[in-house]
């Protein structure tokens, strides 16, 4: 089926500190995979990032088989994937400025300055209202611009906090909500802190950070094709243009960082996920994570219950009978990335259209390398 690939700047108003009131434009990319028909058969979906890897970076990767977003766009699916102010193409306030990264990485930025430099915005850049208000205002886009009432949510990592709340108070308008290796802090905080926090706006990720925290996560002969470090991190150079010019300069070229943006969250615990039964009830929901994501599932135990992340916590939490949890063998936090993301992108597509799991909606499942999913031992 023939793919259309559009790129929008959805206007919005933002709600940043950092840029407050300000007419912005928030990077969306289309991938139509919709079949020519009556336009009320649409059927829309919303791929949201992480905390550190920008959308396109994430879902639309150019190599091989490993697109997640065009693997569902053939489905029969009209795409969307979004960045939140801070990541990949759409904007990012005060991010430009060095002196403005967190002072323990600013070594790995600007080798000519000798010790952290003071920040110009000496605060986080987002939060988790800012980041609701931008996926808002992107859902109203495609519910107005598709004539589709309710939008499939597909989040990976961090996107959790986003995407969870906003199903939570807005179940009219999801058909379902996929989270792959959610964040999840089951005693997370409740309510919002003083704003604007008070720190630096932006992370840098370097290609040897990128390396060492996935290198941890590889448990299995074969789990990461040979290569795929090097194609992950040109798509994370090809989406931070300036970030690609900031680092130690090796062989006579820079070599590089990745930039994201600081946050803090709140509103997205074990009390929130259960709340009014919305999540599993109106809104079902799938859970999927690797048997080694040892990002979404903290270990050890942090003593910081903002920082102690569960994924099994979320399944227990969520109070619906409309749930799944699916654990899949030789996969990390990165799994999109690695050999089992065609198996990833399989049970999605399955999800879409049928919201179950082997023909189950509920229960606890594990996935093995060649796809068959099971229940949990």
């Amino acid at each position: 089926m023939a793919i259309k690939t559009t790129d929008h700047l959805v206007p919005h108003t933002s709600t940043l500190h950092a840029n407050a009131g300000q007419k912005v434009e928030l990077f969306v990319r289309e991938h139509d995979g919709t079949p020519s028909g009556p336009p009320g058969n649409r059927e829309a979906v919303l791929m949201l990032h992480g905390r550190s890897v920008p959308v396109l970076a994430g879902y639309d990767l150019q190599h091989t088989s490993y697109d997640w977003s065009k693997a569902i766009a053939q489905s029969g699916y009209d795409v969307f994937m979004m960045d939140l102010q801070g990541s990949g193409r759409s904007p990012r306030p005060r991010m430009e400025d060095p002196c403005n990264v967190n002072p323990m990485q600013q070594g790995a930025v600007t080798p000519p300055l000798s010790g952290p430099r003071t920040p110009s915005y000496p605060y986080l850049l987002t939060n988790s209202q800012t980041d609701q208000d931008e996926l808002s205002t992107v859902v109203e886009y495609i519910r107005a611009k598709r004539n589709v009432a309710k939008v499939s949510f597909i989040g990976w990592s961090a996107a959790a906090f986003a995407m969870g709340p906003y199903a939570i108070k807005n179940p009219g308008k999801v058909e379902s909500l996929f989270l792959l290796a959610p964040i999840f802090p089951p005693l997370g905080l409740a309510n919002a802190p003083t704003l604007p926090v008070s720190g630096f706006p932006t992370h840098v990720l370097t290609r040897v950070g990128l390396d060492t925290a996935w290198g941890k996560e590889l448990k299995c002969t074969g789990q990461r094709e040979t290569g795929m470090l090097d194609v992950v991190w040109s798509a994370l150079m090809e989406n931070d243009p300036l970030g690609s010019t900031w680092g130690p300069i090796q062989g006579g070229h820079p070599a590089g960082v990745s930039r994201y943006r600081n946050f803090v969250t709140w509103g997205w615990n074990k009390t929130a996920a259960g709340q009014g039964g919305v999540l599993g009830g109106s809104v079902p929901v799938l859970i999927v994570h690797g048997e080694y994501d040892f990002t979404a599932n903290t270990t050890p135990p942090s003593p910081n219950p903002v920082l102690d992340f569960h994924v099994p916590a979320l399944y227990a939490a969520i109070t619906g009978p409309h749930k799944i949890l699916v654990t899949v063998k030789c996969a990390g936090h990165s799994m999109p990335w690695e050999e089992q993301h065609k198996n990833l992108h399989n049970v999605s597509k399955h999800w879409l259209k049928h919201t179950n799991v082997a023909g189950k909606t509920e229960g606890r499942y594990e996935m093995d390398l060649n796809g068959t999913i099971s229940p949990e031992p």
